[in-house]
This record gives C-alpha cells, structure tokens and sequence, in this order.
C-alpha cells in the first residue's frame, strides 16, 4: 500500500506494489463487457434472421445483468472476492459460451437464446465495483485514490470503445458468435488472474452478524442520482446524435464519429480530473460537473454542422468521466465497512438504468420537439437529478458519516 506522502501522480499508482499486475487482470476481464452486447446481438441476429429477437435479447440479458448487481455485489462484500467471483465468472463464461454454441449455426429458436442470455445476465461478476474497492486496499492515500479512479474510469471508457472495434475483427474471418465466445474466454481468464492477485487475496471481509444485513447510509443518495442523471443524458444522447445524422442526411456511419468524439472528450477529462489537486470539496465538485454537461449538451443543440456537433459533443464529454469518478469516490466515502462493492454497484447500476430511461424519454420527444430542445431537456435530466439531494439538506451527507471524512472533506477546503 502507499504511504501518504506519496506524491499523487498517475505513475504513482501504477508503481504501487500489485497494481499493475492487478489492473491490467481487472481490465483483460472487463474487456469482455465491452463486446458482448454486440457480440450478442449480432450472434443471435445472424441464428435466427431476426433483428427484433436480436433486440429482445439483448435487453432481456442487459436487465438481468443490470437490475440484479446489487444482489451480486452483496455477495462479494459478504464472502470476499475469491469466494464469490470464481462461481459468478465461472457460470457467466460457461452460459455464454452455451450461447455461442447454440447461435454458432441458423435455426436456434429465440426462446432457448433467451432463456441462456437471462441466465447469463443474471451472473455478471462485478468486476468493476470490485475493482474499485481494491484500489481502497491498495491505496491509503484519499488524494492518491482520486488519481486511481481517474485511471480506472479512463480505461473503462476506452475498453467500451475498443470493445466493439474487436467485436468486428472477430466477425471479419469467423461467425459472430464467435465473439461471444471470445467474451467469455477472456471474463474467465481475466477474473482468474485478478482473483489470485496477492492484494485481492487479502481484501478483509466484514461479514454482517447473522440475520443482518450491513445498511447503506444517506450519503450515498447524492453519488447514485448523480450516476443516473449522468446516464440519462448519454442514454439520450446516443438516439439526438442518430436523428441529427438522418435530419442532416450525413448517413448512419457519422454517428460512430461523433460519439468517438463523446468517448475521446471523457478520457480527456477523466486524466484531467484526476491530476488536479482539488481544493473543492466533491460533495460541491458533483454538482458543478453536472452543470458543465447540461451547458455542453444544450449548446450541442444549436450545432449547425457534423463538426460543430462533433465538438460540442467532446465538451460534454469532458464533464462526463470526471462526475462518474467522483460519484465512485462518494459512494466508497459513504460505505460502512462490508459494503464498499455494493456501494459502488449503485452508482454503477444508476448509470445503466439512466441511460436506457434516458433513450426511452427522448425517443418520446424526438420528433414532437425541435432537436435543440431535445438536447436541452437531456441536459437538464442530468442537471436534475444531480441537485435534488440539495433541496432536502447539505448534499445528502450522511448523519453518521465518520469524522475522518468529515476531516478530510475540511481539509480539501481550506487547502
């Protein structure tokens, strides 16, 4: 672990004894969910001829995966990550691999495809939120731990970016289902390295008594609808990019540009936020972040062009990693022990729900208002939702947080 005089750069933390062993295993899993929604689909469509089963089954394997994370993340508080992750990663690399073998060939029937989908949604390890939590045992140092999260969230947006660029190597010289296969070779392997890890061996369980279930405090309110309001508007945001390509009559292959635009500018910010030593509080910085997206979106609106959307879109993304980030610091702030991975599982499952509301509610709108007003209401989704701890109290701090957070939380201030 560092020492808290450890100077808090980025090459700091990977010098951290494990880290990069660590990480680099975390991230080789994780990789698989950055290809298996498309894997998916476009194995099921190529099996039965059919885009809306390949719609379906994608959702219903995206819902159980998503609605069903806080029960899995219990687990790992509960039992410690070796104990719950091997069984959890075990039985989601078999079930798709099942997967793959049964819409390797045309002729599967949509109900047996979806029955292994759910069934593999319903055992998603984790990985993520785990990972997170691990940074807290291998760094001590709170202004360190920023820079691991940074990190941790520029990696994730490129493996969802790089995810589907591999996806289509694959279908290149083999049938698609052969990605999906592929998703699952490397969510086996990759959680085997990550579990055997020394540092995640000695992760400490805080078991709850018996009968008893560890309660996530009130702090945690802020970071979760922070988290949603954040996947509203990118929920959004993918379907306006859509209507603004065919209303221009770019063509359907400029909305991968621009949304790379989107990724590019969330890298970019999530490095920046993370080699800035705050003298903010977070509980402050959320709110702020959550203003800058709603500006970018709204101005995203008024874009005349491909390129000007194109930029306005990169500035958004700018706010994007950095509000995450500091919605996964609050929620490890805000957990009691034996609660971390679930605490960060919320933030993480408010965001996946908030983006499929948000592309529910614009697909609503699109077409009943102007494209500028649209963007401007996916904007304000997040403005909302983010401020709404603030209407009932100073941000939605929880009563029993401890006095190092509340000292910590101080010190950024005056620093």
């Amino acid at each position: 672990m560092t020492a808290p005089t450890t100077r808090p750069t980025y090459a700091a933390v990977l010098r951290t004894p494990h880290t990069p062993r660590t990480f680099t295993a975390a991230l080789v899993a994780r990789l698989s969910y950055g290809m298996v929604a498309l894997a998916v689909m476009l194995a099921v469509s190529d099996a039965t001829g059919s885009y809306a089963a390949a719609g379906i089954v994608v959702a219903l394997f995206g819902a159980a995966s998503v609605f069903l994370s806080p029960a899995r993340a219990s687990l790992v508080d509960r039992y410690g990550p070796r104990r719950a992750l091997v069984p959890m990663a075990s039985l989601y690399a078999a079930l798709l691999g099942t997967l793959a073998a049964v819409s390797w060939r045309p002729g599967a029937p949509v109900p047996l495809l979806a029955a292994v989908a759910v069934a593999a949604g319903a055992c998603t390890p984790p990985l993520g939120p785990t990972m997170r939590a691990v940074w807290g045992e291998l760094v001590t140092d709170r202004r360190l731990l920023q820079r691991a999260y940074s990190l941790d969230g520029v990696a994730e947006e490129l493996l969802f970016v790089s995810g589907p660029l591999l996806v289509g190597l694959v279908v290149g010289f083999a049938p698609p289902a052969a990605a999906v296969a592929l998703s699952a070779l490397l969510v086996g392997l990759g959680t085997a390295a990550f579990v055997t890890s020394p540092v995640v061996k000695g992760v400490t369980v805080h078991a709850a008594p018996a009968g008893k279930r560890t309660r996530l405090g009130r702090g945690l309110v802020q970071p979760v609808l922070a988290a949603a309001g954040v996947g509203l508007a990118l929920g959004a945001v993918d379907l306006l990019v859509l209507a603004f390509a065919e209303q221009g009559h770019h063509g359907e292959h400029t909305v991968a540009w621009v949304l790379a635009a989107l990724s590019a500018g969330s890298a970019v910010g999530g490095l920046l936020n993370g080699a800035v030593d705050w003298r903010v509080p977070a509980r402050l910085r959320l709110p702020l972040l959550a203003v800058g997206l709603a500006l970018a979106l709204g101005a995203a609106g008024l874009a005349p062009g491909l390129v000007t959307l194109s930029a306005a879109v990169a500035v958004a993304g700018l706010f994007v990693a950095p509000a995450l980030t500091t919605a996964y610091l609050l929620a490890d702030e805000s957990a009691p022990p034996g609660a971390r991975v679930r605490a960060g599982t919320w933030v993480n499952t408010a965001v996946n729900a908030g983006s499929s509301a948000g592309a529910a509610t614009v697909g609503l709108l699109v077409g009943r208002l102007p494209l500028a007003a649209c963007f401007a209401v996916s904007g304000a989704m997040a403005l909302v939702t983010v401020l709404a701890p603030w209407h009932g109290g100073h941000g939605g701090h929880d009563k029993a947080a401890s006095p190092d957070t509340q000292a910590g939380e101080a010190a950024e201030l005056v620093k």
